[in-house]
């Protein structure tokens, strides 16, 4: 029990949605004035409280580099006492200055100011109507800014320097104050201002200090994480390893306390709601002796979470997490049937067609709308679905392959997919999909009707054989998100989380595991009124007639194990700043991000669990986004939780996004990027305004990528790939300067004949965007996704090859 002096303490502490802050005075707790809010003293330690809704709150101890050890203990002690408070959900962190976490900072939109002193020292109170308050204040970073009180200046990051200088004049001076800018190494255009500076400063003595970077580069990627059993054996720590990635749930029990260690990183401690409280109550403690005892520095960041508090960052380290009472489905984060209604002035529609391979050519075939939703894995299909957005056109192009399709039949398919893009002059977003793996607005477009056979075909020339008894897996909520797989008939196909159809030629029988919900067992029932018009029997999990398991051949063991069920996991979207302007490529997480975190001189990069979108800002670098394609790759690859590295990633260009893309965004204005001219025409084709992005997947052997956006603002931006060596792309040496070679100079040249520096075997790289397409018939994006057979013909036939 906490005793009454910290009864007195939190009295007045209610988890109140928003921000607050306290200090340690003599050893006391100390609310900080809203005006305060991202100041910081260096000789103190701080509290902040940050609570997003009742599900989510977060306890910050920040310690600042010249607090005494009296004060830290006190922090820690109030944090212990804080959490027990509201009820040990909150999620706890570990905070030193200068090391702070993305997520901390991002509660200071405007910066954090290191100040000198603490609050004895008299420099924390500050009169609004005081024109003699003199600082001077380092500002660094880009996304959230840190701003420390110095004595000799540096150059400054001027845009969020102004904006912080904006803060402090309207939140400390009560907005008395007058902001003057000076532009370093062109003082002389304001001596006024240069003569108040000298006032106070004094002259200079030297030169000005060169730039630095804002923080260090990691040196490795955190990825080896390891679960520790944490636990005082006769008064001496003992650490016991658990397990290593990927890590299950089922490995934290609720009678213990456990700490992950992600590669020293960051060390995570996990309280059991069943550990003694002695246990729960030393969990920060137990954090600092582990990182002690493995001689990490001292300011790793400590994360201390309650079960059933869990951050988001500690569930996606785990291969498989389930929330208690989660519902199950698209959610309320997200809602597929935006695409049809924000900003749209028709609902969708889609046109089906099966691909078809045979040795002389590579016809298309339009599939009869009565078998709309029926997928064969021994084929492939094209979906093109099409909607209006802000009255202009707009196309998804769905490349779906099945898992029994020959290598002929998937590369046909990606052809077709070119010859109908051409169609459309390039508007359409290609989409591949692999059987299995079907992305949550495919599913959408069928409404409840998809099905899904493991094998054979729906040529209307060719009869599947009667595979007598078929099981069927449905799996889905509503009629977003539902849909129908085959699986082999048999009783290890069976799983206690879904509902099953088995059919055979007398009878079928719907059977409901005992893991699925009630909005699983209605829409399984509505699925199996599609798969069949035969009567259905119903049968529980552990009530199966003995005639269920003869038509599977036998009972035998299936999975029943909750560690082993095949469940729908819940993620939430995480977005990442991707950005090499401290002088080396970085991935920074974004917390509780909206549309204005999306950075045009940056690529974001947004994990929502089933695709990875990576958006391009209009001023992003070159080589930001060559570091981007090749670090998403290096994300799923080495990701914790063991990630499909078949996952899309889709590439969105600013400006142009998809309604797949802005759904994980509250409030997203579509006109926030408007400008003249901004509006996309497809050369000989209807007005439209085509969402540039690209999934980059496997469809043949070079895997491709778009052009980075050049520095400068292009309203119609190239949507061309770079080639692709094994190490990652590669761009023409001529291509970032414009510099392009006269197809005349290549055109049925030997290799001693050509320009020099010309590589012989990519003449193609060294042309224009419109003499490529002269040329090749076809542009970059659609010549990079041919089989290799099919780039050299055409670049035979244009006399490149």
């Amino acid at each position: 029990m906490m005793s009454n002096d910290s009864q007195d303490t939190f009295k007045n502490v209610r988890p109140k949605t928003g921000i607050q802050i306290w200090t340690i005075n003599k050893m006391q707790m100390v609310p900080v004035l809203p005006k305060g809010f991202g100041n910081f003293f260096e000789g103190d330690c701080y509290i902040v409280l940050y609570v997003r809704s009742s599900q989510s709150a977060h306890i910050h101890y920040w310690i600042g580099k010249a607090s005494s050890q009296d004060e830290q203990g006190a922090a820690a002690i109030y944090v212990t006492q804080l959490d027990e408070h509201l009820g040990g959900s909150p999620v706890q962190h570990r905070e030193v200055q200068g090391n702070e976490s993305p997520k901390f900072r991002s509660y200071f939109r405007n910066g954090l100011i290191y100040k000198k002193g603490g609050v004895a020292s008299g420099f924390d109170h500050v009169d609004t109507n005081a024109y003699n308050v003199l600082r001077l204040l380092h500002v660094k970073g880009r996304k959230h800014v840190i701003a420390t009180e110095v004595w000799r200046s540096n150059r400054r990051e001027k845009l969020k320097a102004v904006l912080l200088a904006n803060d402090i004049r309207d939140r400390e001076r009560g907005g008395r104050a007058q902001i003057g800018v000076v532009e370093g190494g062109d003082e002389d255009s304001s001596p006024e201002l240069m003569k108040a500076m000298m006032a106070v400063l004094g002259q200079r003595s030297g030169p000005v200090k060169g730039a630095t970077g804002d923080d260090t580069p990691d040196r490795e990627p955190n990825t080896n994480v390891r679960l520790y059993h944490v636990f005082e054996n006769s008064g001496n720590l003992v650490i016991q390893e658990v397990a290593t990635q990927p890590l299950t749930q089922d490995l934290l029990r609720s009678t213990d306390c456990y700490i992950l260690d992600q590669r020293g990183s960051s060390v995570m401690v996990w309280k059991g709601k069943q550990a003694s409280k002695l246990e729960r109550q030393e969990a920060f403690n137990r954090a600092l002796g582990y990182i002690k005892a493995k001689n990490y520095p001292s300011n790793t960041k400590v994360e201390v979470m309650t079960e059933g508090g869990e951050s988001v960052m500690f569930k996606q380290l785990f291969k498989s997490w389930r929330e208690k009472g989660q519902t199950w489905g698209l959610g309320t984060t997200y809602s597929m049937g935006k695409i049809e209604n924000e900003n749209s002035n028709t609902k969708g529609c889609f046109t089906l067609w099966r691909s078809n391979y045979t040795e002389n050519h590579l016809p298309l075939q339009e599939v009869n709308p009565t078998t709309y939703g029926q997928f064969y894995g021994g084929d492939c299909y094209l979906v093109l679905y099409s909607y209006q957005k802000s009255g202009h056109h707009q196309y998804i192009l769905y490349m779906w392959q099945g898992c029994h399709a020959t290598t002929d039949e998937i590369t046909a398919c990606a052809y077709q997919a070119v010859n109908i893009d051409n169609k459309y002059n390039g508007a359409p977003v290609q989409v591949r999909v692999v059987m299995g793996k079907e992305p949550r607005h495919f599913l959408a477009i069928f409404k409840g009707k998809l099905i899904i056979f493991e094998g054979g075909t729906g040529r209307p020339s060719i009869v599947n054989p009667d595979r007598g008894v078929r099981l069927f897996q449905l799996r889905g909520t509503e009629k977003l998100n539902t849909k129908a797989t085959e699986v082999l008939a048999r009783t290890s196909s069976l799983n206690s989380n879904d509902v099953f159809l088995l059919q055979t030629n007398r009878i079928c029988y719907l059977w409901y595991g005992k893991g699925c919900s009630g909005d699983e067992r209605e829409m399984g029932r509505a699925m199996s009124d599609v798969l069949s018009k035969q009567a259905k029997q119903v049968v529980m999990e552990g009530q199966e007639p003995a005639e269920f398991w003869v038509a599977l051949g036998g009972k035998a063991p299936y999975a029943s194990d909750k560690r082993l069920q095949k469940e729908e996991l819940f993620y939430i979207p995480r977005l990442f700043e991707c950005s090499n302007q401290t002088g080396w490529f970085k991935m920074t997480e974004v917390y509780d991000f909206t549309q204005s975190d999306l950075d045009e001189e940056d690529v974001m990069m947004l994990d929502t669990w089933e695709e990875v979108f990576l958006w391009i800002g209009n001023l992003a670098n070159k080589q930001e986004t060559k570091e981007s394609w090749n670090c998403v790759h290096d994300y799923l690859r080495t990701h914790p939780a063991g990630r499909d590295t078949d996952t899309p990633i889709i590439f969105v260009k600013q400006g142009y996004e998809p309604p797949t893309f802005t759904g994980w965004f509250n409030a997203w204005d579509p006109h926030k990027w408007s400008t003249a001219g901004s509006i996309y025409v497809a050369p000989g084709g209807p007005s439209s305004s085509p969402p540039f992005y690209r999934v980059h997947s496997n469809l043949t052997s070079t895997p491709t990528s778009p052009t980075s956006p050049s520095t400068t603002l292009n309203p119609l931006p190239s949507r061309f790939p770079p080639s692709f060596s094994a190490g990652g792309p590669s761009y023409p040496s001529t291509g970032g300067s414009g510099a392009y070679v006269d197809p005349k100079l290549l055109v049925n040249m030997c290799a001693s004949d050509l320009p020099q520096g010309v590589d012989p075997g990519r003449k193609e790289d060294y042309l224009s965007d419109v003499d490529f397409q002269n040329l090749l018939g076809t542009s970059r994006m659609d010549f990079d996704h041919l089989p290799k057979w099919r780039q050299t013909e055409l670049k035979k036939k244009a006399g490149l090859f």
